[in-house]
């Protein structure tokens, strides 16, 4: 059943929908710009959209920048954007501070993914190619290195948590093996999971990929092939479905972002659309 989400002031949350495109692989935001970027025509560009229209208001181009990008992230405190190129393995950085437009690129682990911001304002980077959690400096010099536990097999996303330790979604090309999110410690061993063997019930997933945290630490993943976003406790031990009213229900989720300033859930589609949702407060059960 699809319900309206509301927050603690009785404020109906309003859905946005920018029409189907092709794939989208990330999306993000800062100021008053919304960053999507598209997977396999992104022709080396960002699409920028008003916050508040929706309206699509021009292109970023990033030189070099491959057509398989599975990762976007914007950092306030450094005013530029992210862009992870699976391709190229590598990171490139865009600035948008508006005295500058220049893009720098570093190389990161095999095959990058997930990008995050963390709390003292580095890049955190998922690397599918070799298993493994890179965090770097806003001009590319690498921080940290945590190699994860061999049976997170395909990591997906990765968020860094106060505590410095991590909540990682990972699945698998083999559906015989684990799809799950784990709070990983820096030593890069899971200290609990939530998920197990892939499947559609509550306490299953299917192929999970981004992540969002809110306030209360509670964990919200899109689960891409269960057509589903999954609002998981601090302890990882229950879950509930956060419905989403949108034509046709949710279509491969697979990006998210929260800007918890604005209570704004951006859900970005393999199928094309990005969703917006207004009002969240949190992703408590309503």
């Amino acid at each position: 059943m699809c319900v309206d989400y509301v927050n603690n002031f009785s404020s109906t949350t309003v859905t946005h929908v920018v029409p189907r495109g092709s794939l989208v692989y990330g999306v993000t935001s800062l100021g008053d710009d919304m960053f999507v970027i598209r997977t396999r025509s992104s022709q080396q560009k960002i699409e920028v959209y008003d916050t508040e229209t929706f309206t699509l208001q021009r292109h970023i181009t990033v030189p070099g920048l491959g057509d398989y990008t599975q990762g976007l992230a914007a950092c306030v405190y450094n005013i530029c954007l992210y862009a992870s190129d699976w391709n190229n393995d590598s990171v490139h950085r865009v600035d948008l501070s508006g005295y500058s437009s220049a893009v720098i690129r570093w190389s990161v682990a095999h095959r990058p993914v997930g990008l995050s911001v963390n709390s003292e304002h580095n890049l955190l980077v998922a690397s599918q190619g070799e298993r493994n959690l890179q965090i770097f400096s806003t001009h590319g010099a690498l921080l940290q290195n945590i190699q994860l536990q061999a049976d997170i097999e395909y990591p997906r996303h990765a968020v860094q948590l106060s505590t410095g330790q991590f909540l990682v979604s990972h699945s698998s090309l083999l559906s015989i093996l684990l799809h799950r999110v784990c709070l990983v410690g820096v030593d890069g061993a899971v200290v609990r999971s939530y998920g197990g063997q892939p499947g559609s019930q509550l306490t299953q997933m299917n192929s999970p990929t981004g992540l969002a945290v809110d306030r209360e630490g509670r964990v919200l993943v899109a689960d891409r092939h269960n057509n589903r976003l999954l609002a998981i406790d601090q302890s990882l031990s229950s879950a509930h479905e956060m419905s989403v009213c949108v034509d046709g229900g949710l279509e491969c989720p697979d990006s998210l972002w929260y800007d918890q300033s604005r209570r704004r859930l951006y859900i970005g589609e393999l199928k094309g659309r990005v969703i917006v949702i207004d009002n969240l407060k949190d992703f408590s059960a309503m």
